[in-house]
């Protein structure tokens, strides 16, 4: 027993890192999850992944400009991941494209973009730290950042959630009570989708923020079909697996946010198989 509790808290009470990624990871828990879960059900997660791909430009650019600047870097993954949905949305405006395949068209783009940019000025390190992330290396700086943007999500769906959620069961009653205000929702939706997968990638990378959005979301699913449940749900099945993720990472000398991402899978997996409602296995 004193053996089992040595592997599961040493690592963060003798290692700050461990801690501040640990910090870190449940900042992104409270925050993303949820949004994962309206993600999946408006079938957004596509675009969700696009918007994560999206926004490797900004952040580089802001990387080239002024260094390891949280702020900068922030700003400028904000800024492109804003211009992607921007013009996606004017695209399927003024075309027969669905949003999606817009969206598909526009983050190839802006990756393709942003990986040469990388390429061009900076090192094979900095390209794997912008695609993978690199959780045990962040600072306290980066940690507030992460905070300010849980506490603008929370807030923003405290404030916003019973038209957040009219929205995503029955778009046309808001689109016939009011356009406007229907474009409003769903442009905030958006905004705070862009805002945590920013505040991911220095986690988990850009190519990879949008699973820890995603994955629990999916699991929940197959347990339960209320939506306060599955929001809650999906934030404990993200800290359970960041945690798993962190200490396996430590252990195996791997590198944390893809074992964190692939902690969340495999607890999709076995809500699939074994999960209350869907599940594949019979009993």
């Amino acid at each position: 027993m004193f053996d089992i509790f040595v592997l599961l808290f040493d690592p963060f009470i003798c290692h700050g890192f461990m801690r501040r990624a640990l910090v870190a990871c449940c900042a992104l828990s409270l925050s993303s999850t949820p949004i994962g879960v309206f993600l999946l059900l408006r079938h957004m997660t596509l675009i969700g992944d696009a918007l994560s791909h999206s926004i490797l430009p900004g952040v580089a650019i802001g990387y080239f400009f002024f260094g390891e600047s949280v702020i900068a870097m922030g700003f400028g993954g904000l800024i492109s991941g804003v211009l992607v949905s921007i013009f996606s949305g004017w695209i399927s405006l003024k075309n027969v494209l669905r949003e999606e395949a817009s969206f598909a068209a526009v983050y190839l783009m802006f990756l393709s973009f942003g990986v040469i940019l990388v390429s061009v000025h900076g090192s094979n390190l900095d390209l794997l730290d912008l695609l993978f992330g690199s959780v045990f290396s962040i600072n306290v700086a980066q940690i507030r950042f992460i905070g300010i943007v849980s506490t603008i999500t929370f807030f923003s769906l405290s404030i916003f959630y019973r038209a957040l959620v009219i929205e995503t069961f029955n778009s046309t009653f808001l689109q016939c009570c009011s356009v406007q205000y229907f474009q409003y929702i769903h442009m905030l939706f958006l905004l705070l989708v862009v805002l945590n997968l920013v505040a991911s990638f220095q986690v988990i990378g850009t190519l990879m923020s949008v699973g820890l959005m995603i994955f629990p979301s999916l699991s929940v699913c197959y347990w339960t079909c209320n939506l306060l449940t599955m929001l809650c749900m999906s934030v404990c099945i993200a800290i359970l697996s960041s945690l798993i993720g962190l200490l396996s990472a430590f252990y195996m000398l791997l590198p944390p946010g893809p074992v964190i991402v692939l902690c969340n899978s495999i607890f999709f997996l076995l809500s699939m198989l074994f999960g209350r409602y869907r599940h594949v296995v019979v009993f």
